[in-house]
């Protein structure tokens, strides 16, 4: 299956990447992909696509990652909604909408104290 994929290049603290078309059982680090369709570089907001490659791809059946797919949406080379990239915390998916579906803590009725004096255990 093809990918349209961010492909990692430049120096340490220097992201810059590539955007490549490779097959998803390749590594992203192997540097073998089929095409290099255009480059993103995050620290200077520098952004180039080949719209005619990636229409073309997209077209043979390649799928875009997460973040390739949100990059091409804010550019209009594609149409659709972002993905979101977080996942959601298994809290906030286990709480209740409700407020009033919230457990409520039952009350405890303060014990009754019990004196010891020598034999006998008194009340009171």
């Amino acid at each position: 299956m093809l990918v349209i994929r961010l492909f990692r290049v430049g120096k340490k603290n220097q992201p810059a990447f590539k955007i490549v078309v490779t097959d998803k059982r390749n590594p992203a680090r192997a540097g073998r992909f089929v095409e290099e369709v255009g480059f993103y570089n995050p620290l200077t907001k520098e952004k180039l696509f080949q719209k005619e490659k990636i229409n073309y791809w997209i077209g043979q059946g390649a799928k875009p990652s997460p973040t390739i797919h949100n990059l091409l949406v804010k550019e209009g080379i594609i149409q659709g909604k972002k993905i979101l990239l977080h996942k959601k915390s298994k809290k906030s998916e286990e709480k209740p909408s409700d407020s009033t579906d919230k457990k409520s803590v039952p009350e405890i009725a303060p014990a009754e104290e019990k004196v010891s004096t020598g034999d006998k255990e008194e009340k009171k």
